[in-house]
């Protein structure tokens, strides 16, 4: 037993090679999840093989090799960074690890890290500012399981002696992450050498059943948005919400941001700007599908892919990760 706190840092995942065999091996795990689909399995299993696994690998392994560093993953890479710069501002006393949700390293060895150290007090903190059924509950549910020694629900659980959990409460609309935030949008903005006419805050979709049914997603998006507009000033006709990473047929959350993408120029915008609040660290969904397909969409629509900009999420910025590790402390109080 040891008096240090556990700190795990929770994401969703990414690929770990660029072979179409380990991103297979990923979006399986990722699509079998019904925190993600949750169609009856009987409905979703023979859809997930026979159409989905057979055919996506490919491509996503594609869109991933046009965002791939020299040390791999970027979502990796710079989740890392995070975890390095969190646990140097909290010191000793803390211990930090990082815990992806569908891939490694997972949730199950992050918790089994600090149980091994001997640690019995850990605080989740999921890397992202809104709940969502599809982010912030799935890291849930995968480090529940991890703690209590349980493969899944149904199962009966292997550990006699589980650690006390605290999970971080989405900060959406924290006054001090929204100045975080405005802070490093302001300055981003300030080095794009041309004016722009349209902000775009994109946010990760999901589907609008979610939402029917309870997920408190879409509202704590818009609240962010318009803390946002409003600390940085920003009037109604400067700023629009999209939604981005429709999958399936399925009606989504709306407005669609890749057919809003398409029209931008000829409803008059001439250089948009896309932000993305609902990301702490950037991804495939950022890089790729906002700053290469989003770049190829306002294009096909007709504007100049040279005043088509993005900018990067929090990732390692010191403020964030000031404030990230401030976020750790208060909900140590009391340990």
């Amino acid at each position: 037993m040891t008096s240090k706190i556990g700190v795990v840092i929770g994401q969703v995942g990414t690929p770990l090679s660029l072979e179409t065999r380990e991103v297979r091996r990923y979006l399986k795990e990722f699509l079998s999840d019904e925190r993600i689909i949750d169609l009856p399995r009987s409905r979703w299993y023979p859809i997930l093989h026979s159409f989905v696994l057979p055919f996506r690998p490919r491509m996503v392994a594609k869109h991933f090799g046009e965002i791939w560093t020299s040390e791999g993953s970027p979502l990796l890479k710079i989740s890392m960074a995070q975890r390095d710069g969190i646990q140097a501002r909290l010191g000793d006393h803390f211990q930090v690890e990082l815990g992806l949700a569908y891939s490694e390293p997972g949730l199950q060895a992050a918790i089994s890290n600090l149980e091994q150290a001997g640690i019995r007090k850990i605080i989740v903190l999921p890397m992202f500012p809104q709940y969502a059924n599809s982010t912030t509950a799935s890291i849930y549910d995968a480090t529940m399981f991890a703690a209590l020694g349980r493969k899944a629900q149904k199962r009966m659980p292997k550990k006699k002696f589980s650690p006390t959990l605290r999970f971080v409460h989405p900060f959406y609309d924290d006054p001090e992450y929204i100045q975080v935030l405005a802070n490093s949008v302001m300055r981003q903005l300030a080095e794009i050498p041309h004016d722009y006419d349209r902000i775009i805050l994109s946010f990760h979709g999901l589907p609008k059943r979610f939402v029917d049914e309870g997920d408190p997603y879409i509202e704590q998006c818009h609240r962010t948005g318009e803390l946002l507009a409003k600390e940085l000033g920003w009037d109604s006709g400067t700023i629009e919400v999209a939604f981005q990473s429709r999958f399936g047929r399925t009606e989504w959350v709306k407005p669609y941001l890749q057919p809003r993408l398409e029209k931008l120029h000829s409803d008059g915008v001439k250089a948009p700007v896309i932000v993305s609040p609902g990301f702490t660290t950037d991804c495939l969904e950022t890089l790729h599908e906002l700053g290469i397909g989003g770049r190829e969409l306002f294009e096909q629509g007709g504007g100049d892919p040279e005043r088509y900009r993005t900018l990067a999420c929090l990732n390692d910025d010191p403020d964030w990760l000031d404030y990230a590790a401030d976020l750790i402390r208060s909900n140590a109080a009391g340990w």
